[in-house]
Order: C-alpha cells, then sequence, then structure tokens
C-alpha cells in the first residue's frame, strides 16, 4: 500500500463509524426492550455522549452499524442534528463481527481512500483526546491508530504492546500471560483504504484478525497510550458507575446541559424526592419518578416513572422503568427490569436481577434473617 503524507490539521469534513449490533446480554433485563448503546446514562441515551464527543472533535457524519433493534436507533436519535452531526443507518442482517461491522458499515462513507475514519466502540465511556488521536494519526502516516489505557487486569482486555516510538509490536487478545498491562480501548483511527481491505460480508474481527495481519505485514499501526478516564460500560456495575460518574462531574460530557453537573443527583422532568428522603452519589431519577419519605437512594440509576417507597435503601442499583419499590425494601446491586414490582419486605443484593413485569410478593426474598 503506498505511503500518503500526513494530513494537515482539520476539524471538517471527518467521518465515524459507530458499532452499536451487540445484544448487551450482559445488562439484561435492561437490553431486552431497549438497546444497551439507548440505556439512559445521566439523562440522555448513552451514545449522545459518544455523538457529542465526535461532534466536539470535528467529526460531521457518522454511520450507525446497527442490528439488535435496529429501528430504534432512528427513532431515539433522528438525523443526528440535535448532536451536531448527520447520522446514516447501516443494518447487519446477521452478525459480521467487529471488522464486518466496519466493513458493512464503510459503504455509507464518503471520504476519500486516504482520508482518516474513526471507528468508536458504542459501549465506551471516554475523557481521551480525538484530536491528539488523530494528530498522531496523520503525524505518523498510520494504516490504524489505536486508543490504549493501562489497566491492573489486562487478561480480559486485548493486550497491546509498543515500542518506544508507540508503534504497536503486537496485538494480543485476552491473553492468559499478558506481556504489559495496556490494552485495546475501543476507538480507532483507521486509514479508509485499510477498511476497504476487510474482506465484505464475512464474518471478521479486528482484534483477532485484521491487526495481527496488519502488524506481520509491517503495516504502520499506532497505539496513542491515554491516562484520562476511562469505562467498558458493559456489566450492571459499570453502566451504574458511568452515569454516577457523569452526574458527579467525575468525566465531562457535552452532552449534558450546562449546570446539571456536577451534583449529588440528577432530578429529571418531574422527578420528586421527597423533603425527608435523600438522593445522592451521583443518582439520577428519572422523569415522573418519585422517591418517597424516608427513602434514601444512593449511587444509583432510576428510569421513568419508578417510585421509592417510604423508608426503602436502594445503592449501587439500576431501577427500569414504571418500577415499584415497596416501603422498606432493600436494594444493594440489585438490577430490576421494567414495570417489576418488589413488595414490602424484600431484600435483594449482590447483583440480583429481575426480569420485566415481575411481581415480587412481601417477604419473598432476604439476604439476612430479619424481618
Amino acid at each position: 500500500m503506498a505511503s500518503r503524507p500526513a494530513l494537515p490539521d482539520r476539524r471538517e469534513p471527518l467521518e465515524a463509524i459507530l458499532l452499536v449490533g451487540g445484544q448487551g446480554t450482559r445488562l439484561r433485563p435492561l437490553t431486552i426492550s431497549t438497546p444497551k448503546p439507548l440505556l439512559p446514562t445521566a439523562g440522555v441515551p448513552f451514545l449522545a455522549h459518544q455523538l457529542a464527543k465526535a461532534s466536539a472533535a470535528g467529526v460531521t457524519r457518522v454511520i450507525l452499524a446497527t442490528s439488535y433493534r435496529a429501528e430504534m436507533f432512528a427513532d431515539s436519535l433522528g438525523d443526528g442534528s440535535a448532536f451536531g452531526v448527520e447520522i446514516v443507518y447501516v443494518q447487519e442482517d446477521t452478525p459480521l463481527g467487529t471488522g464486518g461491522a466496519i466493513r458493512n458499515a464503510a459503504r455509507a462513507l464518503r471520504s476519500d481512500p486516504g482520508d482518516p475514519v474513526l471507528v468508536l466502540n458504542g459501549d465506551v465511556l471516554s475523557g481521551h483526546d480525538l484530536l491528539a488521536q488523530l494528530e498522531l494519526h496523520n503525524k505518523a502516516e498510520a494504516a490504524v491508530t489505536l486508543h490504549l489505557v493501562e489497566v491492573s487486569d489486562p487478561a480480559r482486555f486485548g493486550c497491546v504492546p509498543t515500542d518506544a516510538r508507540g508503534r504497536v509490536t503486537a496485538f494480543l487478545e485476552k491473553a492468559a500471560q499478558p506481556v504489559t498491562n495496556q490494552v485495546n480501548a475501543g476507538c480507532y483511527v483507521f486509514r479508509r483504504e485499510v477498511i476497504e481491505e476487510i474482506p465484505p460480508g464475512v464474518v471478521v474481527s479486528v482484534e483477532r484478525e485484521t491487526f495481527p495481519a496488519l502488524i506481520a505485514d509491517d503495516a504502520v499501526v499506532m497505539g496513542y497510550l491515554d491516562t484520562s478516564y476511562w469505562l467498558d460500560v458493559g456489566t450492571p456495575q459499570a453502566f451504574v458507575q458511568g452515569s454516577c460518574d457523569l452526574v458527579l462531574g467525575r468525566l465531562a460530557s457535552p452532552a449534558l446541559t450546562p449546570g446539571g453537573v456536577p451534583g449529588e443527583a440528577l432530578l429529571l422532568d418531574g422527578a420528586e424526592v421527597d423533603p425527608g428522603a435523600w438522593a445522592g452519589g451521583g443518582t439520577v431519577v428519572g422523569a415522573g419518578s418519585v422517591v418517597e419519605a424516608g427513602a434514601r437512594v444512593d449511587g444509583s440509576v432510576l428510569f421513568d416513572g419508578v417510585r421509592v417507597g417510604a423508608g426503602a435503601r436502594v445503592s449501587a442499583s439500576v431501577l427500569g422503568r414504571g418500577v415499584r419499590i415497596g416501603e422498606s425494601v432493600v436494594l444493594d446491586g440489585a438490577v430490576i427490569g421494567d414495570d417489576v414490582t418488589v413488595a414490602s419486605g424484600n431484600e435483594l443484593r449482590a447483583g440480583m436481577r429481575v426480569w420485566p413485569g415481575v411481581d415480587l410478593g412481601p417477604t419473598s426474598v432476604r439476604f439476612s434473617t430479619d424481618v
């Protein structure tokens, strides 16, 4: 492949591909009715944070690579004008893996073969500098530039060693014995023509196939190492943490309305917290939700139309739409699906999940012996 001179600094036009096709199984039951990238996070759909961040970096056009419940994305996000971008929707008929999804979405790109294309995973919150990653990519005349972060347990991620210049020397997907704590953070800058080399219409993994092949062929694959905030929100615990961190101001997001954060709690339209109750720790109280007297809600996410009964204790939990929590119920690290009723006397802890529409009668589940 012929080398291309580094591109001059520019903020537009720039295109991005957003991978949002996954089923979000680790977040069930929340994702039974709503795709993970559309779950309300600090009061807006999760994707709003990524779209606003991309727009701030000069992205003008975003290709949404959809699959699971694809129709819901257009209904929620529209044409993208609310986020300062144009959104184009491209659906996978069958799952094609990360590389196959990128290649499938690329048919909607308008950029030239040598232009940079941002590729973002739809389940990552990041505070890293997209413009700095783009600058490194252009200066290095790279085929691909990966955003990298350092983590304490690299075995759970794609392990990415680099040389002294930041050039990637290997890509080891979830290695049993990692050689570095630098891992793939899920944001890439591709040269457009590199995407076109991915075989169309077949299942391809960029982590297991594309990146290792580029490195083996001596293509320039760079790593942009950054120490900013980064979180994979694929689990309920991480989802709650990400929402709370946004509300508390630990991560800035241009998608949040000025003056809405930071703060102990974010109350959406029509939400009510009784003067004798408390909501904090980054809690979101959804539109039309009510927290009754004596209740305490700490570091949790309440979707719209939730009611938390008097004296209840809710911590590190997420409550779906229309949930009803009875008096003195204890929720700690629980995941409650839409339209669930939990009557008084119940105590749900340690990651317990309740599927949508369930009516949990009085004192049905306890973790302690007292009632």
